[in-house]
């Protein structure tokens, strides 16, 4: 049996869907390619694949339809690949359930990165609908914060910067990654824009923001610190 994650890569742009297939099957991954939602609902048909790469623009079915398709019949992965660049649109897309986001244009080695890192969570169990840390509840399903029982009110981008951080729980996210997804290509060199919106989020949510648990800074990334025995894997019940 193949050990090579299979990426299913659907995008109605014949170069870009081939841009993808051909840097996957660069790394190491094993690529099945459809162009429309029609088509790769016809291919799961035959595999399964262990994360997918989903255009948002389409027509007939947008990615954002297809991929509730995908999370209902597999419940696998899904990184959401568009070209729109508003906050409401990457807000909606997390609010549904996407594992990752990337926008178009995009540097072909950061796609293969982020696939490796959402098979990685996903093989291993670190991908969480719950995190509980330090006194705070992240409902990443819900998009809802909680300390001690009381809900913690976040902006927009708050929520957005929170749900990246803590969906790679553990792993060292790179400032230009943050900066790209939360906010667009044209921020990713803007360290002190990410310092400022991370110490925001943190006086909301760290007990002693001077002295942060929850998100620390790496230099060049931040780590959200938990446990592993604090996340509760989709389907597992609290005792």
């Amino acid at each position: 049996m193949d050990s090579q994650p299979l990426v299913l890569a659907v995008d109605d742009e014949p170069s870009v869907l081939r841009l993808v297939e051909l840097e996957l099957m660069v790394q190491g991954f094993r690529v099945m390619a459809a162009c429309n939602g029609e088509e790769a609902l016809q291919l799961i048909e035959d595999q399964r694949p262990d994360v997918a790469v989903v255009d948002v623009v389409m027509p007939r079915m947008s990615g954002l339809e297809l991929m509730s398709h995908l999370k209902e019949r597999l419940a696998i992965p899904v990184i959401l690949l568009t070209a729109k660049t508003s906050a409401q649109d990457k807000v909606r897309g997390l609010e549904m359930g996407a594992d990752d986001y990337i926008e178009k244009p995009f540097v072909p080695e950061d796609l293969s990165d982020r696939v490796h890192a959402v098979v990685r969570r996903a093989r291993t169990g670190q991908a969480a609908d719950t995190i509980h840390a330090d006194g705070i509840e992240i409902d990443l399903k819900r998009r809802l914060v909680s300390r001690e029982g009381n809900l913690v009110p976040l902006s927009r981008t708050e929520w957005m910067l929170l749900h990246h951080l803590a969906s790679h729980s553990g792993e060292p996210v790179p400032n230009r990654e943050i900066l790209s997804v939360v906010w667009g290509p044209d921020y990713e060199e803007d360290v002190q824009f990410l310092r400022a919106w991370v110490a925001r989020l943190a006086e909301k949510i760290e007990h002693d923001p001077g002295h942060p648990q929850l998100i620390r800074s790496l230099g060049d990334s931040y780590i959200f610190s938990v446990s592993a025995e604090a996340t509760e894997p989709a389907g597992t019940a609290r005792r």
